[in-house]
């Protein structure tokens, strides 16, 4: 069942997509001048069919995207991802502290002095 939602879901996102390409827009500029000579003999309705189908497939998508939620699988849902067990099975480094050397006594000037010569 989650299947065939799925596909449902995949059509209409991509006849959604169909409409919205096809549809002018309605910015301004140059082409505005020009856009009255297309709306004689009824393109107007052609304009108002496509907006009522963008509404109709954007409400169809997200009823059909809360449907889909509704029907996953419940195994599907509890399964761990394979990141999460790969995460899961690194083997922790053990928080012991790097051995530093001690440090040394500051050398006094005279024992300086006397490696310096």
């Amino acid at each position: 069942m989650y299947t065939v939602i799925s596909v449902i879901v995949i059509l209409i996102s991509i006849l959604l997509i169909l409409i919205v390409l096809v549809q002018n827009s309605k910015g301004g500029g140059l082409a505005s001048n020009f856009a009255s000579t297309n709306q004689i003999m009824g393109v107007r309705k052609t304009t108002d069919y496509l907006e009522k189908a963008t509404w109709t497939l954007a409400g169809a998508l997200l009823l059909m995207s809360f449907v889909s939620v509704a029907v996953l699988p419940k195994e599907e849902m509890s399964a761990t991802s394979q990141i999460d067990r790969v995460i899961d099975n690194i083997a922790q480094p053990e928080a012991a502290t790097p051995a530093f050397p001690a440090p040394e006594a500051p050398a006094s000037d005279e024992a300086a002095a006397e490696q310096a010569e």
